[in-house]
């Protein structure tokens, strides 16, 4: 609870299957998942329902917005079917979207926008509500260095002001120095792990950028 974790690995190791799975995208065929100390894989389809409404954001690689709504509405989707009030939406749509660089780009459909733009509605839509848990798969992959930059400081925001707990995938070893922790993943399972402790963020940087050395070169092989 409360930890900013990155999970690396290379590709079909594992890692959005895990994210899918916390999320309940995906049910696991053996095994339990506890989330603050409930078991997901006993909860019926109301309270798995509750689950995902009210304590999880996630921001999917492919985005997953809905073509038939504008930006703005995409985003306030989520906080209308928290019963927020209209008055309430507008402010917290119109902040994240401030925070996020779409505040011009909210009247507009998500086929009217670049890949990197919808990355970031689809970011503001998962942080909009405040959740207790957001899960991240490559949420940087399509932003620039900006856009990418304004988004981790929200999520060490709502990390270390909020108290929210974030998991998030990544293959960058910049964006993976944000996190407190970095769990390396071979196979479906967990080989490595790093933890930030009191080291600042470049030497974070390094000591990720060494496993990754020491785990068989370059970023773009292991990771």
């Amino acid at each position: 609870r409360g930890e900013y974790v990155g999970i690396m690995g290379a590709s079909g190791s594992g890692k959005s299957t895990l994210l899918n799975c916390i999320a309940t995208i995906d049910e696991v065929t053996s095994g339990n998942i506890y989330i603050a100390g409930k078991d997901i894989t006993k909860m019926t389809k109301n309270q798995l329902s509750a689950f995902r409404r009210e304590q999880l954001g996630f921001i999917f690689q492919d985005f997953n917005l809905l073509d038939t709504l504008n930006c703005k509405d995409n985003i306030a989707l989520a906080l209308s079917i928290l019963g927020v009030r209209p008055g309430q939406i507008e402010k917290k749509v119109k902040d994240v979207a401030q925070e996020l660089g779409i505040t011009q780009i909210l009247k507009k459909y998500p086929y009217e926008i670049s890949g990197g733009q919808k990355q970031r509605v689809a970011c503001a839509r998962a942080i909009v509500t405040e959740p207790s848990l957001i899960l991240a798969d490559e949420p940087t992959g399509a932003l620039d260095s900006k856009s990418a930059s304004m988004l981790l400081d929200n999520f060490e925001y709502l990390n270390e002001q909020k108290g929210a707990t974030i998991v998030m995938v990544t293959h960058d070893a910049f964006t993976a120095s944000h996190c407190s922790r970095i769990l390396f993943i071979q196979d479906g399972l967990i080989f490595h792990q790093l933890h930030r402790g009191n080291s600042d963020r470049k030497a974070f940087f390094q000591k990720i950028m060494k496993v990754v050395s020491d785990l068989g070169g370059d970023s773009d092989h292991v990771l």
